[in-house]
């Protein structure tokens, strides 16, 4: 197979470390000048509220932003960066689609559920989340509905869920994209039910994950590090397990249906992202039949 060129690099981990210090610092002081008084106030209250929550906000989801650009930041620095700049770019803008794509479908496909002094919703964001990590892979895909859906998060009454977004979503993609990718290479040719099945079970994965992970993760989150009482978080995550199950059943669906569609259309196209380059010549006819 062809070598990929990789150069090192030591910028995007100088950035993240300075984003880190500073998201932290701004998380601590945000967190003892609003957030503390949100606590306090009640339902009649809630354009007060939230406007004191989004600052806190805003600091959690840059640490959490921080601490994965710091990582990407260390591989670059140890191993390198791949020198693929024209593919980069092309890969960045579908990124850049799928993630409108996400944020349309959380922010204004949802159904908003009442659960004590918080919410829950079913909404169509994780199809899109599944379905950027179908078409581009785990990392640019997971990114694409992390940002998506965090950005609808933050321009929400959902602002101080946005972290667990980024996290939970980001995760989302990073499962499906590895199962699609690296265990069945969807990106290569195959037959259709191949492409149909491996389609489904990468879904299954990555939603499933989510499944679990969206109602403990969530619990923990509000509890410790947004302050909302023990019972409140509990009952919450209760009806999150009942949302997120609803919501994957429908992500899995959707996002194999829309996939299988644009899979032709995007190789006649010539859009196809081949994230999992297709085999060579199986070494050259054996090489040529050993002479």
């Amino acid at each position: 197979m062809e070598k990929v060129e990789r150069k090192k690099s030591y910028g995007l981990l100088i950035v993240s470390a300075i984003l880190l210090v500073g998201s932290i610092i701004w998380a601590i002081f945000a967190y003892n000048t609003g957030y503390k008084e949100s606590l306090t106030l009640g339902s009649d209250l809630a354009d007060k509220k939230l406007a004191l929550q989004r600052p806190y906000s805003y600091g959690l989801t840059g640490v959490f932003l921080a601490i994965l650009l710091l990582v990407k930041g260390i591989y670059n620095a140890l191993i390198g960066a791949p020198i693929t700049q024209g593919k980069k770019t092309a890969i960045m803008v579908q990124a850049g689609l799928l993630a409108a794509l996400c944020y349309i479908g959380f922010a204004f496909c949802k159904i908003d559920i009442p659960v004590g002094p918080e919410k829950t919703a079913f909404h169509l964001g994780n199809t899109f989340c599944a379905l950027a990590a179908l078409l581009l892979g785990g990392y640019w895909g997971g990114l694409a509905g992390a940002v998506g859906m965090t950005i609808a998060d933050l321009t929400t009454a959902y602002v101080t869920s946005a972290p667990k977004t980024f996290l939970l979503k980001l995760c989302i993609g990073l499962i499906v994209g590895f199962v699609a990718h690296k265990i069945f290479k969807i990106s290569r040719q195959h037959e259709q039910k191949y492409i149909t099945t491996a389609t489904i079970v990468s879904c299954v994965c990555g939603l499933g994950f989510n499944v679990i992970a969206d109602p403990v993760v969530g619990y923990f989150y509000k509890t410790y590090l947004l302050g909302v009482p023990q019972d409140a978080s509990k009952m919450l995550a209760k009806m999150s397990a009942l949302t997120t199950f609803v919501n994957a059943i429908i992500a899995i669906i959707a996002a194999t249906i829309i996939y299988i569609a644009l899979r032709p259309a995007l190789r006649k196209a010539g859009l196809f992202v081949q994230v999992t380059p297709e085999k060579i010549e199986e070494n050259q006819e054996k090489d040529d039949e050993s002479k």
